[in-house]
């Protein structure tokens, strides 16, 4: 039997990034369903030691799970993820950056271009 996310929330997120992502022909969108499909206890986590260290400046990125708080960030990056920490959101907007939602990213990129997926 196939595990995966229960909450209702995301499975919907996953189904319609799936769909738009055939419908649009957008690799990213489907790689991107593909990873949150994931079962939570594999499911990405990401400190902000890595975001400084594998982003530039303004950099926009997507993290198919959660942001953690662990570091410090230095770059004005715009993160999206499946959830942040209250503290790794804090963190990033200190640094100049912006916090958004994936679907927000989607709404604003329906392509995904020039965004980064970071695991």
């Amino acid at each position: 039997m196939r595990t995966g996310p229960t909450n209702p929330i995301t499975k919907k997120l996953i189904e319609d990034l799936a769909t738009h992502g055939y419908k649009e022909k957008s690799k990213f969108m489907i790689n991107l369903s593909k990873e949150l499909s994931a079962p939570t206890r594999i499911r990405t986590r990401v400190n902000l030691t890595k975001l400084q260290r594998v982003c530039k400046d303004n950099d926009v990125i997507v993290v198919p799970g959660k942001v953690l708080s662990y570091g410090i960030l230095k770059r004005p990056i715009t993160v999206s993820a499946l959830s942040f920490s209250k503290t790794a959101a804090d963190k990033i907007i200190k640094a100049g950056g912006k916090v958004i939602t994936i679907r927000e990213l989607i709404g604003q990129n329906k392509k995904g271009t020039k965004v980064r997926l970071i695991k």
